[in-house]
């Protein structure tokens, strides 16, 4: 059977593009293929996800194609389904999205539970900062959850920023979250409570065995140095020296390289209680290190 084109022409419906769509993924090395139709169709209609099936007998015309036939060929060559779409799903509320910044991953929300576990136990209003916002889907969805916290939000590239603070602008806490620009240091303060952050921890040797569509995300958001460790080890003493007071710290890690970033932490505060949490999947995914007793 021939390869569907990305696009077909004539008189076609909603859901024949969708089933075609599907197929021409498929064969273009999309895991996801019926999903990324669908959010592929439903974009450049316009419309929602659900929408493509509440009008799947809809008939499409030449420019409507167009749109669909573009994004096809964009996505068939391995770009990303959320920069083709300008959106992402994080932790319940959809987050813009360039290839400025890495794409929120759903073991992220791991991070975000944990710090909304420590940020609960404690009294009063916090201040926390993320270090590396990229989207600033982590101090955002902290500052949404937690309507007494201020947040300060850092990132090296002033094009990622944009995108976080237009993010935070969209769901209403842009009076909370302060962006600064800059390195792990330029966020910290001698008041915070909270510090989380998911900095880059892939290997410069894996950089290269990523899947394709990782390869179209921001290097600087990804790669972590010769083993992974390089952005926790700039990033753990600086919270140490200029966060004194900071009472509870959490990192996303590498499953493979958890127990490495917890004994960092531990060597650093060697009074504290480092532990590692697991995602839904069961991987090891956060290492916390609590450095005081709640309240």
């Amino acid at each position: 059977m021939a390869t569907p084109t990305p696009g077909p022409v004539g008189a076609r419906t909603v859901l024949d593009i969708v089933r075609l769509s599907t197929a021409y993924l498929n064969d273009h090395g999309s895991e996801s293929a019926r999903l990324d139709a669908e959010l592929l169709v439903a974009h450049a209609l316009g419309i929602a996800r659900l929408d493509v099936y509440l009008q799947y007998d809809r008939p499409l015309d030449d420019p409507e194609l167009g749109a669909i036939r573009e994004l096809l060929r964009r996505r068939g060559r391995g770009e990303p389904v959320a920069y083709l779409t300008g959106r992402r799903e994080f932790h319940g509320r959809s987050f813009r999205v360039s290839p400025d910044v890495l794409i929120p991953r759903p073991e992220t929300e791991t991070l975000v539970e944990r710090a909304l576990v420590a940020a609960r136990e404690r009294n009063g209003a916090l201040r926390i900062a993320d270090l590396g916002t990229g989207s600033g889907c982590l101090a955002i969805s902290l500052a949404c959850e937690l309507p007494a916290a201020t947040v300060i939000a850092v990132d090296v590239t002033p094009a990622a920023l944009a995108v976080a603070a237009g993010n935070a602008e969209a769901l209403g806490v842009a009076d909370r979250v302060l962006f600064v620009e800059g390195g792990w240091v330029d966020g910290l303060v001698a008041d915070l409570d909270l510090v989380v952050s998911n900095p880059p921890y892939v290997t410069s040797a894996e950089m290269d065995e990523l899947p394709r569509d990782v390869g179209f995300e921001p290097r600087l958001a990804l790669d972590g140095g010769p083993d992974g460790l390089e952005a926790y080890r700039l990033l753990l003493p600086a919270v140490a020296e200029f966060s004194p007071r900071a009472r509870w710290v959490g990192l996303e890690v590498d499953s493979r390289r958890a127990a490495a970033v917890a004994e960092i932490a531990g060597s650093l505060w060697p009074e504290a209680a480092v532990s590692i949490a697991a995602d839904l999947a069961g991987r090891p995914r956060v290492v916390e290190v609590r450095l005081g007793a709640p309240g």
